[in-house]
């Protein structure tokens, strides 16, 4: 058998050799981080070091390289399929009996990807005055985010205009999914529907699913393009915006001070643990 990969004939074997294997642990690290309200996707993307390839395949899927594309993007979705399914009950079980560690844990991940988005534009180099305008735009449009929102009650009925009202929470969140430092889980939880929608994937309630679903496939389509736009024709500029959203999501998801030593150790443990996997991911994938 032979298949079309990269624009070129090979075998199948070969095609199967052209897929992006890897991407699954990377969409799976992706997955855990986009069940989790605070933490973002984009900034996980970042951190692997595969943020503008990711835009760059969303972007291009329609167009006459969407194989190569498609080669891409499948194990990443995979492995984000595989993440939330697995881990929507565990993230629920831990964000209800230790959602303090687990967001030091968080906070080390984004504060040890920090120094490779510095590098990444050469901010000493690069950087003008409106390009730290634009950083502290981006931090101050994530840290006026209502902090500490209910998640809301789980809707039980199944209507019309809550169908409706969950497909354009997936559009809405799929849009924050995409930037590093915007949670589209947090933005669930802030316009109420997160318990439901997370339910519904503990659940398994595939209508639920699919409504949700479309939405964020339609968001993140539309938002790929604005990004991709921008980061064509305005990079450090989008950089310096992306860094101050990276920066401000760091006071988003602060869960507070340790009120006991044990706590305190716990938290550094774990804040430490996500630090140097942010380091040791950006040093492998960079």
């Amino acid at each position: 058998m032979i298949s079309l990969c990269y624009g070129r004939i090979y075998p199948l074997k070969e095609r199967i050799d052209c897929m992006h294997w890897r991407n699954i642990y990377r969409g799976f690290a992706m997955g855990i981080s986009d069940v989790v309200p605070g933490v973002s996707g984009g900034t996980i993307a970042v951190i692997l070091g595969i943020y503008d390839q990711l835009i760059e395949a969303i972007n291009g899927f329609f167009s006459k390289r969407w194989k190569e594309h498609f080669l891409f993007l499948f194990p990443l979705v995979i492995g984000m399929g595989l993440a939330i399914l697995s881990f929507s009950k565990v993230m629920k079980f831990l964000l209800a009996h230790y959602s303090g560690p687990t967001y030091y844990f968080f906070l080390g991940l984004i504060v040890g990807i920090l120094p490779f988005l510095f590098r990444e534009v050469d901010v000493k180099r690069t950087f003008k005055w409106y390009h730290i305008v634009l950083l502290l735009v981006g931090i101050a449009s994530i840290v006026s985010l209502p902090l500490s929102p209910e998640a809301g009650a789980i809707m039980t009925e199944r209507t019309f205009s809550i169908y409706t009202y969950l497909f354009f929470s997936g559009f809405i969140a799929s849009c924050a999914m995409i930037l590093p430092g915007i949670s589209g889980s947090l933005v669930l939880v802030i316009i109420g529907s997160y318990a439901t929608i997370i339910d519904a994937v503990s659940e398994l309630e595939f209508l639920v699913l699919l409504v949700v679903g479309t939405g964020i496939v339609i968001g993140i389509v539309t938002m790929s393009k604005v990004i991709h736009y921008f980061l064509t024709h305005y990079r450090i500029a989008t950089f310096a915006l992306i860094i101050g959203l990276v920066i401000g999501s760091i006071y988003v998801i602060f869960p507070g001070w340790a009120t006991s030593i044990a706590e305190l150790i716990t938290s550094i443990i774990v804040f430490v643990v996500g630090f140097m996997t942010a380091i040791l991911f950006g040093r492998v994938e960079y």
